[in-house]
């Protein structure tokens, strides 16, 4: 539509009346508006997250995005609030609920406590994962490609989320930069 539409409105042989050519032209100014303002914050984010050494360090975890490193950021700052990755996950609302009685544990869906923002773009960072994860031959892309053998699609993006999300904390908290994990680590 973005590439016919500038045609459609310059063509005089349509049939189309004049009060509908002059609302599609003011809809297609109005689209063409909005794009510039998505084009100027995108850039905006962008320099954001370029400026700051924390969002440096976590757009370095795949998945994690300028849009994700700033949320983080601005949510948990440095990570301090919470002990451990799990507490983080867990505070997201990305780790299964436990239902326990009698020595037995039950594990049923995630728990979707917390942030409902920064969880939701995890799992997103998740999904663009488990896409490009195939050209993945590191030992991250290994442990997605055996938790996908053996998991439905759904489960593995939210333990992929989970795992990113721990991932984020180590970073956040340590001030250490993420290194991809090599083949032989896995072994």
């Amino acid at each position: 539509m973005r590439k016919g539409m500038p045609d459609l409105l310059e063509d005089a042989e349509r049939n189309i009346t004049p009060q509908l050519r002059s609302l599609l032209a003011h809809l297609w100014q109005e689209w063409q508006y909005l794009d510039s303002q998505m084009d100027q914050i995108s850039d905006a984010m962008e320099a954001v997250a370029e400026s700051d050494a924390a969002c440096r360090r976590l757009r370095k975890i795949p998945g994690i995005g300028p849009l994700v490193s700033t949320a983080t950021i601005a949510a948990i700052g440095n990570g301090a609030a919470f002990q451990r990755g799990r507490d983080f996950a867990a505070w997201l609302g990305l780790v299964p609920k436990q239902h326990s009685t009698g020595g037995k544990a039950k594990l049923l869906g995630i728990t979707k406590r917390g942030n409902r923002y920064l969880r939701k773009l995890f799992v997103h960072g998740a999904r663009a994962v488990l896409l490009r994860v195939k050209y993945d031959t590191g030992g991250f892309g290994q442990w997605v490609h055996r938790l996908a053998a053996r998991a439905p699609r759904n489960k593995v993006i939210v333990a992929i989320a989970n795992k990113l999300a721990r991932i984020a904390w180590v970073v956040l908290s340590s001030g250490n930069e993420y290194q991809h994990p090599p083949l032989a680590a896995v072994a």
